[in-house]
């Protein structure tokens, strides 16, 4: 099997949003289960100089976003950054997926060759497509994913390492 720009790319960030969204269900259904204003699983950081787990949502769907944009060459959609609730970071997550699914594999095909330059703060960075996927669109998604897992464990949320990977999705029962 050759490799695929677009199975390492859109197929990975759906799935990986896929992964999120379902994190977010649990910490829902915790916080009712156990009188928990949602607002203090949202809100919560692992260290007070972090992000919260609100904007760790919102980054994870600005890198897929983007990088699905940048790979494709469109403009991505724009989003407020103002969800709070755990349904609004499930639209936000839903919407991106509605984005990426409008990547179509013709689309990105080629994209491991082009060049990529984009601001990160103060510096430039170039990448070719192929090391934009591998060495900075999914090591931040999975960052940022890791991050929502590890703010809502900490908080007692009952998840584990198949809720991160999403390893029911291979399931061959």
């Amino acid at each position: 099997m050759s490799f695929s720009m677009y199975g390492s790319s859109v197929g990975a960030f759906i799935h990986s949003l896929n992964n999120l969204s379902g994190l977010l269900e649990h910490a829902e259904k915790h916080a009712v289960a156990q009188g928990i204003d949602e607002h203090i699983l949202t809100s919560s950081r692992l260290y007070p100089n972090m992000l919260p787990l609100t904007k760790q949502v919102q980054i994870a769907c600005d890198i897929v976003k983007l990088g699905a944009a940048r790979l494709a060459n469109v403009t991505p959609p724009a989003y407020l950054d103002n969800e709070i609730t755990f349904a609004e970071l499930k639209v936000r997550i839903e919407n991106t997926k509605t984005f990426l699914s409008s990547i179509l594999p013709e689309h990105i095909e080629g994209s491991d060759r082009n060049t990529i330059v984009m601001q990160a703060g103060p510096h430039e960075l170039t990448f070719s497509g192929t090391d934009y996927i591998n060495c900075w669109a999914l090591p931040n998604l999975y960052f940022h994913v890791a991050t929502a897992y590890n703010i809502l464990r900490h908080n007692g949320v009952n998840l584990g390492k198949a809720d991160f990977l999403g390893v029911s999705a291979f399931s061959t029962t």
